[in-house]
């Protein structure tokens, strides 16, 4: 449930900060501004996004790193209670 719940939360948020973006991107267009200075916000804008996603993909990569750590010791500690119920199940048999 706790996943589930991140998972949503996750897919709601990217929704809502590209349509924070695109709408800051509409209002330095529409804004009383030179060419020049709109030019430049735009740039600005576009570093920042940019810069943004690149430490938004790192974060991403660092929590896939660490769920397959995680999932690698799941998957050991199964392994290991298999072997040893299949002892356990061997001897009483």
């Amino acid at each position: 449930m706790k996943e589930e719940l991140e998972k949503t939360g996750r897919s709601m948020l990217v929704p809502f900060v590209i349509g924070g973006l695109v709408g800051a991107g509409i209002a330095l267009l529409l804004a009383p501004k030179s060419g020049r200075e709109v030019r430049k916000d735009i740039k600005d804008l576009a570093e920042s996004t940019r810069d943004k996603i690149t430490a938004t993909m790192h974060k991403g990569k660092e929590l896939i790193e660490e769920n397959k750590i995680a999932l690698a010791s799941a998957i050991e500690a199964g392994k290991t209670a298999y072997v040893h119920e299949k002892e356990q199940h061997r001897k009483a048999a």
